[in-house]
């Protein structure tokens, strides 16, 4: 990854990831440390990348009858 395209990542907090997909911060923790989920470590705090968000949100969609 090109350092152009790193600047142009968006990074969120685990508040506002689990705002976004409506659980709690603890279920985003969980899915940050299963894999579930791509974050870095900024301290002591995740951030995790929105199009990660997106991806995980768009292949999470299932077909009901």
């Amino acid at each position: 990854m090109s350092d152009r395209q790193l600047a142009e990542v968006r990074f969120l907090t685990v508040a506002e990831v689990a705002s976004i997909m409506r659980v709690s911060k603890m279920t985003v923790y969980r899915m940050v440390h299963a894999g579930e989920l791509p974050a870095i470590r900024v301290g002591r705090s995740f951030r995790v990348p929105q199009d990660a968000v997106d991806k995980y949100l768009r292949n999470s969609f299932i077909d009901t009858a």
